[in-house]
């Protein structure tokens, strides 16, 4: 990455309102631990969503306006977003934190397109390296250690990094013995991830245009909404119930997810297009 695409540094207020929304106080210094509990803190406060594809809204890879988003609009977002804003953050409070590009690794073992996600690896005051990932849903708690390659415990299950033979060094993330994405550890810039972005919120193809998501950890499990139906998920059991008028919709966004929408997301039906970005 040459010096002219490196990001800027986010001035004190911008750091301050971030810190509030995530319920975080400023770490004393840029050390594991306080990154352990800033991802932690993000992942409780700051839902993975999807509603901007299916409200029409514009989707810009820009690292103030994503920081905004998550600050000034109390919104979400997916990988693309979600990590460049938490990159942000890290960086002004002391960390190195690199964008990392990888391909999701479906069931059937099929790998998904170039830049089909973001991740982060971030290095702490001590040189300790981190694989660290606001942005795939549900994932690990906390970050990973990224050069360790025996098992993680988290409270989300066991994850393993393991070298995948013949590339590059390319590294499977790996949870529970599924593998959820193939890491590339060479450091991107954020405008590389335009055309993932642009695939994602655009395609037929792609899982974000076929329906409305939205996520967030709990301190005792994992509340979303799929559609119109809310899903709990508490001590390890799994609960859904329809959501079946638009307030009750508009109301579960609030209260659940603090997001205040003046009109409800919608999903075109089969053969016709999406609503277009402005």
């Amino acid at each position: 990455m040459t010096d002219h695409e490196k990001p800027g540094r986010l001035p004190d207020t911008a750091v301050e309102r971030y810190l509030e929304r995530i319920g975080a106080a400023r770490p004393e210094r840029a050390d594991a631990g306080a990154l352990r509990e800033l991802h932690l803190r993000h992942l409780l406060a700051v839902p993975f969503e999807n509603l901007s594809i299916h409200l029409g809204e514009d989707i810009v890879l820009d690292e103030r306006a994503l920081v905004d988003k998550v600050t000034v609009a109390r919104r979400g977002g997916f990988c693309y977003e979600l990590n460049t804003a938490f990159a942000a953050l890290l960086r002004a409070l002391g960390y190195r934190a690199e964008l990392l590009q990888a391909r999701v690794l479906g069931p059937d073992g099929r790998v998904g397109i170039p830049y089909d996600h973001m991740a982060l690896l971030v290095e702490d005051a001590d040189g300790g390296r981190w694989l660290a990932d606001v942005g795939f849903g549900d994932h690990s708690h906390l970050p990973l250690a990224f050069d360790e390659r025996g098992e993680q415990a988290d409270a989300s299950g066991v994850f393993v990094i393991r070298d995948v033979p013949g590339t590059d060094g390319d590294l499977d993330v790996v949870r529970d013995g599924r593998p959820q994405y193939r890491l590339e550890p060479r450091p991107r810039a954020l405008a590389d991830f335009e055309a993932g972005a642009w695939y994602h919120r655009t395609s037929p193809e792609s899982h974000f245009t076929r329906g409305v998501i939205c996520s967030l950890l709990t301190e005792d499990g994992r509340v979303s909404i799929g559609g119109r139906k809310l899903y709990r998920t508490v001590a390890g059991e799994r609960t859904e119930r329809e959501l079946g008028t638009e307030e009750e919709l508009r109301e579960a966004y609030r209260e659940l997810f603090g997001i205040v929408l003046d009109e409800l997301p919608t999903v075109p039906a089969a053969g016709e297009k999406s609503r277009p970005n402005p």
